[in-house]
């Protein structure tokens, strides 16, 4: 769409062109199934497998460690249910945290049902788990530690390598879902102590359906999927290997000259901050203040509605979320929110901008403006808010 801005880069982000030149031939001249043994197969074959080389050396992975899947929440259901299933003769404790993505509570729901138990671990104000609560959760029947690396809805990054640790020592597998973190931070699995990690290309400027997840060599861990003898035996199913190949360049692109990139996202997301709280009263930023991810800002307006927010934002030609594109529709206020102590009146009233490579200043500037006239527009019709301006 001309003049549109685009500012929510945490639900999805555009496929690079750099990266779509890379697929197109795996579309129609490189068409081949990696699975039949003549050339145009191996073609495939060799594509699907530099791909996951150009993964590993993301994560400084072995190659062997990768295994492809259809997304995120995919790779959360394996890691959960493949480690649960796997290792319930040693126990069939799980913690994990109340601000998770919903592809791994929805999971962890499932799991109780099927006689697991799990513990699900506080936040502070800012998002953050508590290591102590966490070590004072583990028990001689816990088995997996599953805590997201950077949340999808405030942007809070968590004490990964402090998570490894404790899991290492107490000797429990250690899952994080990266899906935000990946491309925006540098993730060494290895010296965080990361046994299993999940991944999705279209967060990092690939494209939507595929997603990997790293599992540690020596692993317990089931399949998932089951059929062909695909992935090594793990997760059956003919590769999506134009979506392989475009994963495998687009992290290859995210993590080139990385530091520069987040540099110009924070000096965007910080005066995207700074703007919004010079031109709006009774708002409050959501998540921790520095230790965020460099585009996500997370904010809330009392005395409006966040639906009414988007949909006046879309008019003005603006996309941003209310949180997780996974519960749009959902007339529940983010839980996310709630954990971190947020009221539902004012949870209600959540907005989150989530910029990408390319936004610009210009843009910021504009949205900042539109915001600004939508929330004085719609805090007019509000009588809450008629009502403290009259006790101001």
């Amino acid at each position: 769409m001309d003049n549109y801005i685009y500012m929510d880069n945490s639900a999805t982000t555009p496929v690079k062109e750099e990266v779509l030149k890379e697929m197109l031939p795996y579309f129609t001249k490189n068409y081949g199934n990696p699975s039949s043994i003549y050339s145009l197969g191996n073609q495939s074959k060799n594509a699907v497998e530099i791909a996951r080389e150009k993964i590993a050396k993301a994560l400084n992975a072995k190659p062997n460690e990768i295994f492809f899947t259809a997304g995120g929440s995919e790779a959360d259901n394996w890691a959960l249910k493949g480690v649960a299933y796997a290792n319930r003769n040693k126990g069939n404790h799980i913690i994990t945290s109340k601000i998770e993505h919903h592809g791994i509570l929805h999971t962890c729901e499932y799991l109780e049902k099927q006689g697991f138990q799990v513990t699900y671990l506080d936040v502070d104000e800012y998002g953050v788990v508590n290591l102590k609560q966490l070590e004072d959760a583990i028990t001689d029947k816990t088995i997996l530690i599953s805590i997201m690396f950077a949340n999808n809805e405030i942007g809070t990054i968590q004490p990964i390598k402090e998570i490894g640790r404790i899991a290492k020592e107490k000797g429990i597998y250690f899952h994080t879902d990266a899906v935000q973190a990946i491309g925006h931070i540098r993730i060494d699995v290895n010296e965080l102590n990361i046994d299993l990690l999940s991944l999705a290309a279209h967060k990092f400027y690939g494209p939507k359906g595929v997603g990997a997840l790293y599992i540690r060599q020596g692993v317990k861990i089931d399949t998932l999927i089951s059929g062909g003898a695909q992935e090594r035996n793990r997760r059956a199913g003919t590769e999506n290997v134009p979506g392989i190949v475009g994963m495998g360049k687009a992290i290859e692109l995210a993590y080139e000259n990385l530091e520069e990139k987040n540099a110009r996202l924070i000096s965007l997301r910080d005066r995207l901050i700074k703007k919004i709280f010079d031109n709006i009263d009774h708002v409050r930023l959501n998540g921790h203040p520095t230790n965020r991810l460099p585009g996500n800002v997370n904010v809330c307006f009392e005395f409006i509605e966040g639906e009414s927010l988007l949909l006046s934002l879309d008019m003005e030609g603006i996309a941003a979320s209310s949180g997780s594109a996974c519960t749009s529709g959902s007339l529940e206020p983010s839980h996310v929110l709630l954990a971190i102590g947020l009221p539902h009146e004012v949870a209600h009233g959540s907005l989150r901008l989530s910029l990408g490579e390319f936004n610009t200043e210009e843009e910021v500037d504009y949205v900042v403006e539109k915001l600004t006239e939508i929330v004085t527009r719609l805090r007019a019709m509000s009588p809450l808010y008629e009502n403290i301006k009259e006790v101001k």
